[in-house]
């Protein structure tokens, strides 16, 4: 019989077969899959793609060695062995969640900082500009921006406090007080 059902196959009696194999078995196929992957969708799938199988292989249900269930279920099993498989050959995915942002954000902001910092230095005069830059650029302490500049630190400090007061004094001053870059 299974050898006359593969040739003589018609469409009909294939989705009559794969319909009354899903109302029979589909129950007991979904509670597994469920129960294997933890996930109701992703069973669906599994045994959506176990149907299909069972569709490309109607000899299977048919020939009379052993038990159709027990065909579909280990089916199921390798179709599912096989999914676990190739998700974790791939690194695995992390879901944005917003109280814990991305480690690398995005850096637009930090651009348009960097852009109205130097239009407000452009607008100090070049002994303030250069005691801010080795200062807060460079990462120097006031002797050594004082060393650097051959002035005394005194005047380091000095200049230092009235570059940081006309800064806060003009417009862009203000916009970077209220972004906090400029304290």
């Amino acid at each position: 019989m299974a050898a006359l059902w593969s040739r003589n196959r018609e469409p009909a009696a294939d989705e009559a077969l794969i319909r009354s194999v899903y109302e029979e078995h589909g129950r007991a196929l979904l509670a597994y899959a469920t129960r294997l992957t933890g996930d109701r969708a992703a069973a669906e799938d599994v045994v959506q793609e176990t149907l299909v199988r069972a569709w490309r292989n109607p000899d299977v249900l048919v020939n009379g060695k052993g038990s159709v269930r027990g065909w579909l279920l280990t089916v199921a099993r390798n179709i599912i062995t096989d999914r676990f498989r190739a998700k974790s050959a791939r690194p695995p995915e992390v879901p944005e969640v917003p109280e814990k942002p991305p480690v690398q954000r995005d850096h637009a902001d930090s651009v348009v900082d960097s852009v109205v910092v130097l239009e407000a230095l452009d607008q100090l005069s070049a002994d303030h500009r250069d005691v801010l830059v080795k200062i807060y650029f460079e990462g120097r302490s006031v002797s050594e921006a004082a060393a650097a500049l051959g002035v005394a630190p005194g005047t380091v400090k000095s200049r230092s406090h009235y570059a940081l007061r006309t800064l806060r004094n003009t417009s862009l001053g203000r916009q970077l007080a209220l972004k906090g870059v400029a304290g």
